[in-house]
């Protein structure tokens, strides 16, 4: 069994095996249910980017990491709920899961009154399933527009969470309608800021990149499968 720093190894050289890598791709380590000594290890083999999806779990972690966290990029992974959107700006540098004009006008009154501008990422909704949330991928261009009336608040690009299936590649067509979309939406509005496409988890990171993602969320291929018994 690999360690932390060997899984961090192999994924690296996954990615970096990979021809049409066109653009340099950002390891998300996925913190969340994982413990501080684990966060920790994570950190000692150079990884610059953690995720969490809940604010009640991530706060406390994040203040008993306390200075080991200085350089590193906190990305907010989770469905946010508008009455979280403050302590979501406080703490975190990115936001995933932008979907609807409402969170957008909650995160831009939040950010402004912190004295900042938010970074955030349009969840596109590829799946069908009832739960899952998001931003239509028809109406992800006109949303983009509409979010240029926030001044403090930035979108840097689109993240998706596929459907789950046990054969990985069926994520493959979500990832190239996606990454059309992405591509559409730059070529129309030709903003440098546009940049992030946030596609792949454990399983399918590799099909991700090879369809053009440029930021992985990564959890268990780090640091093992989760014990959710207390979450």
């Amino acid at each position: 069994m690999r360690n932390i720093c060997e899984n961090i190894e192999f994924i690296k050289d996954t990615i970096n095996s990979i021809k049409n890598a066109s653009v340099a791709v950002d390891i998300i380590a996925v913190t969340k249910t994982f413990s501080c000594q684990d966060v920790s290890e994570a950190l000692k083999c150079a990884i610059k980017h953690i995720g969490e999806s809940k604010i009640q779990e991530a706060l406390p972690k994040f203040e008993q990491l306390g200075a080991s966290l200085a350089g590193v990029t906190k990305h907010f992974i989770g469905r946010l709920q508008s009455n979280k959107a403050k302590k979501a700006v406080e703490n975190f540098d990115l936001i995933h899961s932008l979907d609807s004009i409402k969170l957008a006008e909650d995160i831009n009154r939040c950010a402004a009154s912190s004295g900042k501008v938010q970074h955030c990422l349009i969840e596109v909704k590829v799946s069908l399933e009832p739960s899952k949330t998001g931003v239509s991928p028809q109406d992800a261009k006109e949303f983009y527009k509409q979010c240029q009336a926030f001044p403090n608040v930035l979108v840097r690009g689109l993240m998706i969470i596929t459907p789950y299936s046990q054969n990985h590649e069926d994520s493959r067509p979500y990832f190239k309608q996606v990454y059309n979309l992405f591509e559409d939406i730059k070529k129309s509005f030709d903003k440098p800021s546009f940049d992030v496409l946030s596609m792949g988890m454990s399983g399918d990171y590799k099909i991700a990149v090879e369809e053009g993602s440029t930021m992985v969320r990564i959890g268990s291929a780090i640091f093992g499968e989760r014990n959710y018994g207390n979450k």
